[in-house]
């Protein structure tokens, strides 16, 4: 935290009028996050805080054990903004994206091992309209490239986006000047392991709000995990696909089966006649039933990404390989690459967005990628076994 940001803090959190038994506190995220000032030591701690006493938060009045916890940077809306709104469903999601995107950086610094950590970037965007956290680790000896980003950003929607939205369904009124204010927050991520036995993975849990000239506020939730192994192995895929239906069946049996057609439906390559991957789920356009109960499921989503996927790759990272093994999965990762840049949705409202941050768009492109003219794999291969799984998708679970 450089100096400026510690002087903001500090002001606002003592204009809070804290001792060093009261906090500011936030409900939202599994109960209370905390942001206080050590009196003691005079250092401001905002993500992270631990006391050795009971202490008592402001806002909800009880008391409340020890806590320590740490996100990878300070969130990207100030602590006088998260405070005066601490039950929004904005608040609630920017602090559960940042807590998303720190469990997951340091589960994958954990199987990484050594000395390898996330590099932290925290960036904000020109007059004020947002910023966020991204974190990459790359050239490692587990993971080439792992990225986890979180951007909360606002202003006006561009005409652009605003023409995909209706092309949804979504229908605003822009205000008087032309502007057509809007919010949105989210994590991404895409981890691009070493070993071709380890497979790629992609989440993204994200939350959009507008509001129209007659005030009214149109949100949704949207989001998924998905999976793109360059080998097969069934049990695997498996495994993944049983956490993120346990995930989903805390809300309702029908979920699930729902946003699994749907991940596979829409992580096509239609030039190519393949799926990106082995699916998972995906969805978008969550409005209810109502914005607690939205959110709620969304949670249970994101925090279904560790279970699903560290275990595959703790239980395929020594496994040896050949040359041709890695030359096919550069192949593959080639695929990933064309469907990122001609079909996904959210790179094309990134590229739309006025200010966008080209480096945090093309966060989820593998450091290498491959093409080959006419290649075909043999009848019969364990390469031919994966490209027949992802022109005709299955169900795993």
């Amino acid at each position: 935290m450089c100096s400026k940001e510690l002087k903001m803090w500090s002001r606002a959190i003592r204009s809070l009028g804290n001792k060093s038994k009261y906090i500011g506190c936030i409900t939202a995220v599994g109960g209370c996050v905390y942001a206080g000032y050590d009196l003691t030591s005079s250092k401001v701690k905002l993500n992270f805080i631990k006391f050795s006493q009971q202490v008592t938060c402001l806002s909800c009045k009880e008391e409340r054990s020890p806590v320590s916890i740490s996100f990878m940077a300070a969130p990207v809306t100030s602590i006088e903004n998260l405070l005066k709104c601490p039950t929004s469903t904005a608040t609630k999601m920017e602090l559960l994206i940042m807590e998303i995107q720190a469990s997951v950086c340091r589960a994958i610094e954990a199987l990484e091992g050594g000395d390898k950590k996330f590099i932290v970037d925290k960036w904000s965007k020109d007059n004020n309209t947002g910023g966020g956290v991204t974190c990459v680790l790359q050239d490692g000896e587990v993971f080439e490239k792992a990225g986890v980003n979180v951007s909360v950003v606002h202003g006006s929607l561009s005409e652009g986006a605003e023409k995909q939205m209706r092309s949804r369904g979504r229908n605003f009124v822009r205000h008087d000047d032309g502007t057509l204010p809007f919010v949105a927050m989210g994590v991404s991520s895409v981890v691009h392991p070493t070993n071709p036995y380890c497979p790629t993975v992609h989440f993204n849990y994200r939350y959009f709000e507008v509001t129209s000239a007659d005030g009214e506020k149109t949100w949704w939730f949207g989001g998924g995990t998905d999976l793109t192994p360059m080998y097969l192995d069934e049990n695997d895929v498996r495994h993944f696909h049983s956490e993120l239906k346990k995930a989903c069946n805390k809300h309702g049996n029908d979920l699930y089966p729902k946003y699994k057609k749907w991940c596979d439906e829409y992580f096509t390559i239609p030039i190519r006649g393949e799926r990106r991957g082995v699916g998972g789920i995906f969805f978008d356009d969550v409005e209810g039933p109502d914005a607690d109960s939205a959110f709620a499921f969304v949670k249970s989503c994101a925090e279904s990404v560790i279970p699903s996927y560290i275990p595959i790759i703790a239980k395929n990272k020594h496994k040896s390989f050949t040359p041709e093994n890695k030359q096919w999965q550069q192949l593959r990762r080639g695929r990933y690459v064309e469907f990122n840049l001609i079909y996904d949705r959210g790179t094309k409202f990134g590229f739309q967005t006025p200010g966008a941050r080209i480096e945090s768009i093309l966060m989820s492109l593998p450091l290498t990628a491959r093409w080959e003219y006419m290649h075909t794999p043999k009848l019969g291969s364990q390469e031919y076994k994966l490209l027949k799984v992802l022109k005709e998708p299955k169900d795993w679970v």
